[in-house]
């Protein structure tokens, strides 16, 4: 696609405010696309943390539970 065409099918406000940018403007929104993609990142990871330490609590709950069935079985 050619350049002078390749922003034809944006509404007139976006084309607008592109073509108003200065250089800093364009620098913020860089650094903002960056910031969102890190705190996706992080906020990924902080998941996958959570779901872990979940998975790890309900494994030694159900240890517990199996050394307390065992103790019984030997007491009794």
């Amino acid at each position: 696609m050619s350049e002078a065409k390749r922003f034809d099918d944006l509404p007139a406000r976006t084309k607008d405010f592109l073509s108003n940018l200065r250089d800093e403007e364009i620098d913020t929104l860089s650094d903002g696309i960056r910031l969102v993609n890190a705190i996706r990142t992080v906020g990924t990871f902080m998941k996958w943390v959570i779901v872990g330490l979940l998975g790890i609590l309900a494994g030694f709950v159900m240890v517990g539970e199996s050394i307390a069935k065992i103790a019984a079985w030997m007491r009794g």
